[in-house]
């Protein structure tokens, strides 16, 4: 498959979060040719049952090119049109995907050795995946890690504080909610004063958000409701004390605040020749670094069509990926 036929033939496979065993059996298989005409080792690295990262490497993985399998829902396939591949995960991230196994292609056929490709599961959700690999690095020194960043080198990114609101209530029928407590109305009443708390800020990163992403309670419009539940993420810049106890203010007495998310924001570094930026999006890197080496964020797409029904990538861009991820695993390989 040339570079478009394979980011379409990912976008196809339906891999939303822990649903990823279908894409990685793909990956696996077409990898298999290129493990072993150029010599090199093959893996599934378990991560639950049904769910594993895919690592092939060339030599000692000096290098390694990681990315992610899984898309957020919900799933549609893909199309094309003479600028533009669309479907869920375009960018964000199987082109990603399509251009560091074009690149190895490219480095393999120039006789380049000791780099490796990581395909990782879960990054849209806790960074499983991420996470399963950073207790089995393979010694590599630096990690190229492909998130949407218009092909520019990222010098920050922010992080991500996750927590899941329960709010608790008394059934009663809805003519008489006297006779009852609505958890549906406290929960909503906690929100606002959640979305109070103040957000700090950071020069390079800007300011830290907030998102209510998921809203579920009750049992019926004619019943007061006596659970209510909401998932809220932070994008934070730093220290995310302050948001905690926040949180924890807020919910005193009226509500139960559980964390199940932290992903610290982190500073990178920039190469030489690439242009820069910062993102406000989490990624891999704060699991996989230390285990993996020094980390850099790049990739093609834009972010802001990503989890979006817009979601596409750009030929060019595509392309142009390629030749960027194959001058930094030689340029990297040859002097650090």
């Amino acid at each position: 498959m040339n570079l478009f036929e394979l980011t379409r033939a990912l976008v196809d496979i339906e891999s939303v979060t822990n649903n990823e065993k279908q894409v990685g059996d793909f990956l696996f298989a077409h990898l298999s040719a290129l493990a072993s005409g150029y010599d090199g080792r093959l893996e599934r690295m378990a991560v639950e049952p049904g769910r594993d990262n895919v690592l092939v490497c060339w030599g000692e993985p000096i290098v390694t090119l990681s990315t992610h399998m899984d898309t957020v829902p919900p799933f549609f396939t893909s199309r094309e049109d003479d600028e533009f591949l669309w479907g869920r995960g375009s960018c964000d991230a199987k082109g990603i995907i399509a251009a560091m196994i074009a690149a190895a292609e490219k480095l393999l056929v120039a006789g380049t050795r000791n780099f490796g490709l990581l395909f990782v599961v879960g990054e849209e959700r806790n960074s499983a995946g991420a996470k399963a690999a950073a207790a089995t690095p393979r010694g590599a020194r630096f990690l190229i890690n492909g998130e949407p960043t218009d092909n520019r080198i990222a010098l920050g990114s922010k992080g991500a504080l996750r927590f899941e609101v329960t709010a608790r209530g008394n059934l009663a029928h809805s003519a008489y909610p006297e006779l009852g407590h609505s958890a549906i109305h406290t929960l909503l009443d906690v929100l606002q004063d959640i979305r109070r708390i103040p957000l700090p800020h950071d020069e390079m990163l800007g300011s830290s958000t907030l998102n209510v992403g998921t809203i579920s309670g009750g049992r019926a419009p004619n019943v007061v409701a006596d659970e209510a539940r909401a998932e809220i993420m932070f994008r934070t810049v730093g220290d995310p004390d302050s948001l905690r106890e926040g949180v924890a203010t807020v919910v005193a007495g009226r509500a139960e605040a559980r964390e199940v998310l932290h992903t610290p924001a982190i500073r990178l570094t920039g190469f030489e020749g690439l242009p820069n930026t910062t993102v406000a999006f989490t990624t891999d890197i704060p699991s996989l670094s230390g285990a993996w080496g020094k980390p850099f964020l790049i990739g093609p797409g834009s972010i802001h069509v990503a989890h979006t029904a817009e979601e596409r990538i750009a030929k060019k861009e595509l392309v142009e990926a390629v030749e960027i991820y194959a001058r930094m695993v030689t340029r990297l390989l040859a002097d650090g």
